[in-house]
Formats: C-alpha cells, structure tokens, sequence
C-alpha cells in the first residue's frame, strides 16, 4: 500500500539536516486548504479521527506476512517509527498481510495510545470471520482498538453484496467501540468510482500521483472520483504517492501535485531508513511555503 524510495534513489537527491525538516513552515498550503505542515493535525472525512497529513506505510512490496518495512528488522524498523514520532507524525498504516502489527507494536512500546492513530486491513480473500480477525489484531497490536479497518485490496464493484457479512461484522465492532471507522482499499476504477454512494464507506485509501502509475487509471479519471467521495463526507487517504517507488525520483513534483489536490485528507508513504522521512517532510513543507 505505501510507496517505495530506494536507499539509491533518495541519495541522489540531497538531504537536509532532521531537525530542520522537521520544523513547520508559516504560510498556507494549496488550493484553498490551509494546512501548513506535513504533520499538521487533519480529520479524516467526517469521522472525528485526526491524524498527522504524513502517514508511515510498513507494505512496500508487502505480501506473505512481509514488505520492506519489516524486512528491516525490528531495531531499524523501530528506528523509522521513532523518528517519525519525532517529526510530529502521529498516523500509522499496517495491514495483515505486511506481518507489520507486531513490529507497529513493539516500535510503539511505552508511548501513550491515545498519541497515535492506527489503521489496519482485513485480508478479506482467505478470511473467514472479520471478528476474529479484529481479535487477533488487538493483541498483535497490543490494543484495545483500532482506529480504522479497511477490506484490502477491493476490485470488484459487487464487494458490498459479496462481503456484506464483514461489513456487518466490521460495524458491529465500530458500534463497540473496537474500532472507529471502516473503509476499503481501492484497487479498481469500477469501485472507486461507486465508493462515493456507499453509506457503509467511512474512508477509502486510494492510489493517487501525477502519472498514473500504480493507479486505477490516469488522475484525470482518478481525481473526479475522489472529488465525489470526498464531497460525500468520506476520508480520503492517499497512497501509491511514489508509486511504489516507480516514480521516486519525481518525488517532489508527485508531492506537490497530491499537496494540492484538496480532496486528498492525508498521504500514507512507505519509508525505509529516517533519513526518507526527514526528506519528504522538508520538501512537502517547502511546497507548502510556496517555495
């Protein structure tokens, strides 16, 4: 779910000091929005949840129980995590199918839940109770919530009817408080461009950059549909920013563009080393500044 810059990639480009990126700058952002900081505090559609507009992706190449992210190792994967806390980014994305829960927990051991937003993905292809799934993730997670759920990797436009029993699942444990929203991850034009109409939609992750690569479709398809589920009420969280690194050298024209689009609520981007994070912060900041 999470774009991917390669070591190789980012070390072309030059690097600031940390601590100086991670400083917000002072003028309005785009298009009318007025964020001013890639970790300014942003709601998420309607749902009351905020969150940092930068998330921390862990499924770059993810499949298996694996991605880049936890093929890191805990030490360095807990080094990324902890930096970006750091930065003032307070939004975490894993999924069952990354192996990234434990890792997320272990890398967050000590810091006060309510500081941090998390979301996770039902695998919904090989699952066969969404409750029991929840279960398990809370104690991979080591939580007594999480913030949101999505159906991963939906592409089919019936998914409402065909997994309508977790969804019913999935509101049930919203109504107990086991988690705040629910959603889907986007993988189909077809279901993007219905997801706008689904009461039960609360957020959509979403694959957006300049290019259309790792996309549903080119962005002069893509955005109008996003413009409509945003304009429904719903969260809108970008992903495939890089597209999964395809594009990693056009990082910042990619970040500029999402920057702008005001029916985008936040990105989630898949990092590998500190050094990433403190990159993408000082130039979406720069991009912010008008400069």
């Amino acid at each position: 779910m999470s774009s991917r810059i390669t070591r190789r990639q980012f070390l072309a480009g030059s690097l600031a000091a940390g601590a100086a990126l991670c400083a917000s700058p002072s003028l309005a952002g785009k298009a009318g929005r007025e964020l001013k900081s890639m970790t300014q505090q942003v709601e998420i559609g309607r749902t009351g949840i905020k969150v940092s507009y930068l998330g921390i992706g862990t499924g770059t190449v993810g499949w298996n129980k694996e991605s880049n992210q936890t093929r890191l190792g805990t030490v360095k994967f807990a080094r990324m995590i902890r930096r970006a806390l750091d930065c003032g980014v307070n939004y975490f994305d894993v999924a069952d199918i990354y192996g990234s829960h434990q890792y997320l927990r272990a890398s967050l051991k000590g810091v006060p839940r309510e500081s941090y937003v998390i979301e996770s993905k039902i695998w919904f292809r090989t699952s066969k109770d969404a409750q029991a799934d929840l279960d398990r993730f809370l104690v991979e997670l080591n939580t007594d919530y999480i913030d949101i759920v999505y159906l991963h990797c939906v592409t089919d436009t019936k998914w409402a009817t065909d997994l309508r029993p977790m969804e019913d699942a999935l509101e049930a444990a919203k109504q107990k408080k086991i988690i705040r929203a629910h959603g889907i991850s986007i993988h189909d034009l077809g279901v993007l461009k219905a997801a706008s109409e689904n009461p039960w939609v609360d957020n959509v992750l979403a694959r957006i950059n300049p290019t259309g690569i790792k996309m549903d479709a080119k962005p002069e398809e893509v955005v109008p549909a996003l413009q409509r589920i945003h304009a429904a009420g719903k969260g809108v969280t970008g992903i495939k920013i890089l597209g999964e690194g395809q594009i990693a050298d056009r990082r910042e024209e990619s970040l500029r563009y999402v920057l702008g689009l005001d029916c985008v609520d936040a990105v989630v981007i898949g990092f590998e080393t500190p050094a990433q994070i403190d990159e993408i912060i000082g130039m979406g900041n720069q991009a912010l500044a008008g400069k």
